[in-house]
């Protein structure tokens, strides 16, 4: 029987299978990342993304379609991470915008919310590249126009919608050649397919263990007593993915399900062709194990003791709240009260930080609030407005100092409406040094958005990191462990060595008109290593001043700028 319409419960539990299925599949999607670097992050930001919505929808009570696309829409806005997680979110704008007035939602409603989800993403991209997140969400759309004209039943539809989504982000390689270089897909639109792939599970009515959103949106768990541990009714969480040998069948599905109810619960059995995903609480994981085997092979098998776990888990709690009182002073002192008491200043900034050293750096320059996090957890649209909301000035200076954080700057400027808002698009933390440095007290807020622009300009950046993974970019060989040299246009040099790669980095930085050369030394290098080190820069470049500093970031060994 055709299924012609979606209501507002299946469409909540198409969008919360979906953020599951993400957030499932995230250090998968991490690993697509083109640079091999620790802090490969496409998959956390879009995760952290929609579960900021999840959030927001699993709050609703009895909800109809405009209160869930407000949920949905607000949610992923403000929790946006990274240009990737802004995008998604950007898509998930248009397309609640498109359907919010619906009390059923058809084919022609789904194509018509596909092609605003797309128009508004595009829109919110000042260069939109072609190979990226957009390109799928471009498929999607096309695709969903094209089907819309053929069938009404979305039975028939959407499979065929994800089947062209699949063969467009297998095509990106061939759009980008930075991805066909890596060998990879692009992560941004394997994401986007991954949530589609996930309400698709809710909407065919397979389980969707929702477990993984509760947590990750911040709900509060039911207390548990010690005592009530050993009331764990099935103690090990077992997860295995089967390799079949023939197609899966759906009595297959049927019976092994039923078997698994029978030796425990939590059941989760999902199959795509001929891979199956598992997930069983049991007493006894071999039972399902043997029985799996008559099915196919195994692989990612993971058991996990609950009892255990959950016993470590009271001794970490009653750590958490033995020192929560600490924690929150320290994060008072970290964090600054917002200054409402102070003089109203004309201009004030803001500035993404990666190390304690740079965060004292960028205060002693006088920028107003620190957001922490930068290369290994973009900060979120809401960590923004925060922000923004903290520092009292007419005018806020955003230096993001990371090209992965200026599309959230921008977004939360668009957001803030009793402030003027400006985001300067410094890509590297030595940028919005500089821009600081360039800017003139006396001066109006055009005038220092051009001189900071005009510094920033004149900086070339460098950061020194490993490799995470085995590959082919820009033309290098590279390997898992090896120390990279990061410039502004991609890797510049790569080697065994963290001294000699940062040595060979500087020489393709510094040239005849160099003047300055300033290296922040990071949390894993010794103070008396970086003294010897800088000193031997020093000698290399005697005509060249060297201005060194501990940044104290984690990841990246040396973090530099010649200018």
């Amino acid at each position: 029987m055709a299924t012609k319409t979606i209501n507002v419960d299946m469409l909540a539990k198409m969008f919360l299978a979906g953020a599951q299925n993400i957030e499932a599949k995230k250090e998968y999607i991490n690993e697509l990342n083109v640079f091999p670097v620790p802090d490969g992050d496409t998959g956390t930001n879009m995760s952290l993304t929609i579960m900021a919505a999840a959030k927001e929808v699993t709050a609703l009570k009895d909800p109809d379609m405009k209160d869930l696309a407000k949920a949905v829409s607000s949610g992923s806005l403000r929790g946006a991470r990274g240009n990737s997680g802004v995008i998604l979110s950007q898509l998930l704008r248009g397309f609640t915008k498109s359907i919010r007035e619906e009390k059923q939602i058809d084919v022609q409603g789904l194509a018509a919310a596909c092609a605003r989800a797309r128009d508004t993403a595009y829109k919110a991209v000042m260069k939109p590249k072609e190979g990226t997140i957009l390109t799928v969400a471009s498929g999607i759309a096309d695709k969903a126009a094209q089907m819309a004209e053929e069938t009404d039943d979305l039975e028939v539809f959407l499979p065929a919608v994800i089947e062209y989504a699949e063969e467009v982000l297998k095509k990106t390689p061939d759009m980008l050649p930075v991805l066909k270089e890596a060998g990879v897909v692009d992560s941004g639109g394997q994401g986007l397919l991954e949530v589609v792939k996930g309400a698709y599970d809710a909407f065919l009515g397979k389980e969707v263990d929702y477990s993984a959103i509760t947590p990750s949106v911040g709900a509060q768990a039911p207390k548990v007593s010690a005592q009530e541990t050993a009331d764990i009714k099935f103690g090990y969480c077992t997860e295995f993915i089967i390799l079949t040998e023939k197609e899966f069948s759906d009595e297959q599905e049927r019976d092994f399900k039923g078997y698994l109810s029978s030796i425990g619960d939590s059941i989760v059995c999902v199959a795509d062709e001929d891979v199956v995903k598992v997930h069983v609480h049991t007493n006894d994981p071999g039972l399902a194990i043997q029985r799996a085997l008559t099915y196919g092979q195994l692989s990612r098998m993971k058991i996990d003791n609950m009892r255990e776990e959950h016993q470590e888990k009271l001794i970490k709690d009653a750590q958490k709240l033995a020192a929560g009182r600490t924690a929150e002073e320290e994060a008072a002192k970290k964090t600054p009260d917002k200054k409402s008491d102070e003089p109203r200043k004309p201009i004030g900034f803001i500035a993404v930080s990666i190390g304690e050293g740079l965060n004292d750096i960028f205060r002693e320059l006088g920028v107003d609030y620190i957001i922490e996090g930068g290369q290994t957890m973009n900060p979120s649209t809401e960590d923004m407005l925060n922000a923004i909301d903290q520092v009292n000035s007419d005018c806020v200076f955003i230096l993001p100092n990371n090209k992965n954080i200026v599309l959230a700057a921008n977004q939360a400027k668009d957001l803030v409406e009793d402030k003027e808002v400006v985001v300067l698009p410094t890509k590297t933390v030595p940028q919005g040094i500089t821009a600081v440095i360039n800017f003139m007290p006396d001066a109006g807020v055009k005038e220092n958005e051009e001189a900071m622009l005009e510094g920033i300009r004149n900086v070339k950046s460098g950061q020194v990191t490993y490799a995470v993974r085995d590959t082919h970019i820009d033309d290098k060989e590279i390997h898992e462990s090896d120390i990279m040299g990061i410039g502004d246009a991609g890797i510049l040099a790569v080697g065994r060595s963290v001294e000699e790669t940062t040595k060979e980095l500087l020489s393709q930085l510094v040239d005849e008109d160099s003047e300055l050369i300033s290296l922040y030394y990071g949390e894993e290098v010794k103070e008396e290593d970086a003294n010897r080190f800088i000193a031997e820069i020093e000698g290399i470049y005697p005509d060249v001043d060297v201005d060194a500093h501990y940044g104290g970031q984690p990841i990246y060994y040396y973090v530099l700028a010649v200018e």
